[in-house]
C-alpha cells in the first residue's frame, strides 16, 4: 500500500469495516477509503469519519443507517447502489425490482446526506467467461436505466464499479468506470 501511495494512488479499499477503521487510523489523510464489502449497519458509525464512498449501499436499513449517521456530523456520504447481478446466493445488492419499487416510493428523497453516484455489482465468481460477460452486461444496462429513469438530471450519477482482478478486463469492454482489482496489487 505504502508503494501505491508513493506512486501517486490516493483511493483505496477495504472489504471489511474494521481493516477500513485501522489502516484509515494510521494512513495520511488524503487518502479516499472506499468501502467494498456488505456493511452491517452497526458498522457505519466507525467508518464514518474515514470513508469517501460506499459501494455496498445494497438495503433500504443500510440507507437509513448511513443517512441518521451522517445528519448527525453534517457529512454527505457518496454511496453506489449495489445490485445483486451474480447467480450465487451469497452475493448481496439489491434486487433490481425492489430497487426500482424503492425509488418509485420516492423515499430516497428523504436522505439528503446519501449522495447516489452509481452502481456496484459483483459478477458470479465463475470460469464461464460468457456469464461474467452477461452478467456485466445487465448491470450497465440497469445502469442507463437508472440513469434516464431517476437520474437524468444529475450529472454525479457517472460511476459503474464491477470488475475484479479476475475479470476486470470484460468489466472494462462492459463499460466499467471503476474496478476492484486489490488481490493483484496486494497478492
Amino acid at each position: 500500500m505504502d508503494v501505491l501511495y508513493q506512486m501517486g494512488q490516493r483511493v483505496f479499499a477495504e472489504n471489511r469495516a474494521q481493516e477500513l477503521v485501522k489502516k484509515a487510523q494510521v494512513m495520511t489523510s488524503d487518502i479516499e477509503w472506499h468501502l467494498i464489502g456488505h456493511l452491517q449497519t452497526n458498522k457505519v458509525k466507525a467508518i464514518l469519519p474515514f470513508i469517501t464512498c460506499i459501494q455496498s449501499l445494497d438495503r433500504e436499513n443500510l440507507w437509513e443507517k448511513i443517512e441518521e449517521e451522517a445528519a448527525k456530523t453534517g457529512k454527505q456520504i457518496a454511496c453506489l447502489l449495489q445490485i445483486k447481478i451474480a447467480s450465487e446466493e451469497t452475493k448481496f445488492g439489491w434486487t433490481y425490482e425492489d430497487l426500482t419499487a424503492f425509488l418509485d416510493s420516492g423515499k430516497h428523497k428523504l436522505y439528503p446526506h446519501v449522495i447516489l453516484k452509481g452502481v456496484m455489482g459483483m459478477a458470479s465468481l465463475t470460469e464461464d467467461k460468457n456469464q461474467v460477460r452477461a452478467e456485466m452486461k445487465q448491470l450497465k444496462s440497469y445502469f442507463e436505466l437508472l440513469r434516464q429513469t431517476y437520474f437524468k438530471a444529475d450529472p454525479a450519477f457517472n460511476t459503474i464499479s464491477m470488475g475484479m482482478s479476475g475479470d476486470y478486463n470484460i468489466a472494462l469492454e462492459e463499460g466499467s468506470t471503476m474496478v476492484r482489482v486489490g488481490s493483484l496489487l496486494f497478492p
